[in-house]
């Protein structure tokens, strides 16, 4: 596969139980259907197979600068979540890429995207340090990526504040949610308080990438969100400003977009905000009304990004814990069966997954793949 460009890489980075019974609803305190560990494994060994064939001989999983050494930390993160063992050829030569990636600034990157890579690379060395052996590499790497953060200079009414990019901020780089999500994950993987100052800064961005007015939320689209986005996030707060974007609506609103918003209720859950909490309220209220595991709600195309937004789907919804999950028509769903059925009717006879749809590089089976096995590892039965 031709290496990527920059450009091209770029692309890719409520309503309560009782409430929904009591309008017709129904919702049994029963632990919902999921796979046996075994089912999962059969298509988690699969996939190992495939990396296997197409991992490089120094470990790197994709021949490119502008790739790596993110999505080798995304597979090698994927893989033991799932049960790999760490000595695993695959995994092993995967972390060992990431030890030669390692910069003095205590970053893990190669010649750019160094946010991006570093919190993905946390990640992946989180997942291995059963003997403390990366407690210094992964606490070096957590100080670099909150040197990131967008923050000095800035006064908190500013709308980047707290915020992450791909680099350092500056420049023409500015912060997203996508980049500022992974951030709240790697860092508190790290073993960052979720007290500390760069988590709350953090949540202040989040906050104001959701579609509700709020004490929160200080932005000028959030008053303009039409009736199905209100709840949702959206990716960049820079598109309000810009009236050729096409995120932008005729009314000054931007859109709700699935991936988005299982990132954001992702990031309250992780970072200690309460379920009861209004914009974790808010949030779940538009998944209610926009659950799918067949589509990127709220996309223009729906299969865009999908193999991103099951990993977000699926870590969201693990750690809502609410299992069935009840939708806005009162119809249960197991997530994690359906997720699972999802996943197994896509996989490849290689062992490999990969989007029809271009957009955010997901045709590349080496992407697509780290999402769906990083999305199958919350699927088994608890």
């Amino acid at each position: 596969m031709s290496a990527l460009t920059r450009r091209e890489w770029l692309k890719v980075a409520a309503v309560s139980p009782v409430a929904l019974a009591a309008s017709g609803g129904v919702f049994a305190p029963r632990a919902g259907a999921a796979p046996g560990a075994d089912e999962v494994k059969a298509l988690v060994d699969k996939a190992l197979a495939f990396y296997k064939g197409v991992q490089k001989d120094d470990g790197n999983i994709f021949d490119s600068p502008q790739a790596e050494p993110g999505l080798t930390a995304l597979v090698a993160a994927a893989f033991v979540r799932n049960g790999v063992p760490a000595d695993n050829p695959v995994v092993a030569k995967a972390i060992k890429y990431l030890e030669k990636s390692v910069k003095p600034d205590g970053g893990v990157y190669l010649k750019g995207l160094s946010n991006y890579m570093t919190c993905l690379a946390i990640v992946a060395f989180k997942e291995v340090n059963t003997d403390g052996k990366y407690d210094k590499v992964i606490g070096a790497a957590a100080k670099y990526v909150k040197s990131l953060q967008y923050a000095d200079g800035l006064t908190e009414k500013d709308a980047n504040f707290g915020g992450a990019g791909y680099d350092k901020p500056g420049g023409r780089g500015r912060p997203d949610m996508s980049n500022t999500h992974f951030m709240v994950e790697a860092l508190l993987s790290a073993g960052v308080s979720k007290d500390d100052p760069s988590i709350k800064r953090a949540l202040t961005y989040i906050s104001r990438s959701q579609n509700l007015e709020s004490e929160f939320n200080n932005q000028p689209f959030a008053a303009k969100a039409a009736d199905p986005d209100k709840g949702g996030f959206v990716y960049n707060l820079s598109d309000q400003d810009n009236p050729k974007s096409e995120k932008r609506t005729a009314a000054g609103g931007l859109p709700s977009e699935g991936s988005m918003t299982y990132a954001g209720l992702k990031s309250f859950l992780y970072a200690g905000v309460s379920k009861d909490d209004k914009r974790v309220q808010a949030a779940v209220a538009w998944i209610r009304k926009n659950y799918t595991v067949s589509a990127n709600p709220g996309m223009k195309e729906k299969d865009s990004g999908l193999f991103y937004y099951y990993h977000t789907f699926a870590k969201a919804m693990d750690a809502l814990g609410e299992d069935p999950f009840v939708d806005a028509k009162g119809v249960k769903h197991d997530w994690k069966q359906e997720l699972f059925d999802e996943l197994k009717k896509k996989q490849k006879e290689n062992g490999s997954w990969a989007n029809t749809n271009r957009a955010f590089l997901e045709t590349a089976p080496e992407l697509a793949t780290a999402f769906a096995v990083l999305a199958l590892s919350y699927c088994k039965k608890k």
